[in-house]
């Protein structure tokens, strides 16, 4: 599975899409953010949809959030109507915004 990896140093403004892979966001990104798997790092930051498979947030993010599998660290920071179908929140993460979790299937 290819791994794309935005660089803490580093500034995206549109949209980003992988089919098949994986996006870490390291830096920040201003668009909507769609792949198999997306992590958003402790300090990195994505204002805009993010939609996939597997979710694991430990820094910010702002906007729509649909996910099959979604983990908030305790350093996340999210501001999103959330659409998941399970998730796993640890302590001190932060939620704002409506949630639907519509469990195992």
């Amino acid at each position: 599975m290819p791994n794309s990896v935005i660089a803490e140093d580093l500034t995206i403004d549109g949209h980003i899409k992988s089919g098949e892979g994986s996006v870490e966001v390291k830096g920040k990104v201003i668009g909507d953010v769609a792949a198999l798997s997306v992590v958003i790092r402790a300090g990195a930051s994505v204002k805009g949809a993010v939609a996939a498979k597997t979710t694991i947030i430990e820094g910010k993010h702002k906007g729509r959030l649909k996910s099959d599998d979604l983990s908030l660290s305790p350093t996340a920071s999210v501001q999103a109507n959330v659409s998941a179908r399970t998730i796993t929140v640890k302590s001190g993460a932060a939620i704002d915004g409506a949630m639907h979790v519509s469990g195992k299937t």
